[in-house]
């Protein structure tokens, strides 16, 4: 696996790698992360076809399911107080 690309934001870290003729477009925020996976095959201009996907729209979307995966996990770690 191979670092593209690092996007720093202050709302979280986006790295893209490059594996197995796909690009992975990893997101971090504290303790989570998702991943996404594309085909190299499938971006005609190569990362430049990850960037325009990337966009303001699809990264507002990625940090809302952050605090929803925060609160899932939160309500599952308190069903279950250890």
């Amino acid at each position: 696996m191979r670092v593209i690309a690092e996007l720093p934001r202050p709302d979280c870290k986006i790295t893209i790698f490059s594996m197995n003729q796909k690009f992975l477009v990893k997101f971090e925020k504290g303790t989570m992360e998702q991943t996404y996976k594309l085909s190299e095959m499938d971006m005609t201009d190569g990362v430049n076809s990850v960037f325009e996907i990337l966009d303001e729209e699809f990264i507002s979307s990625v940090v809302k399911r952050f605090d929803d995966m925060r609160t899932d996990f939160h309500a599952a770690y308190k069903r279950h107080e250890f």
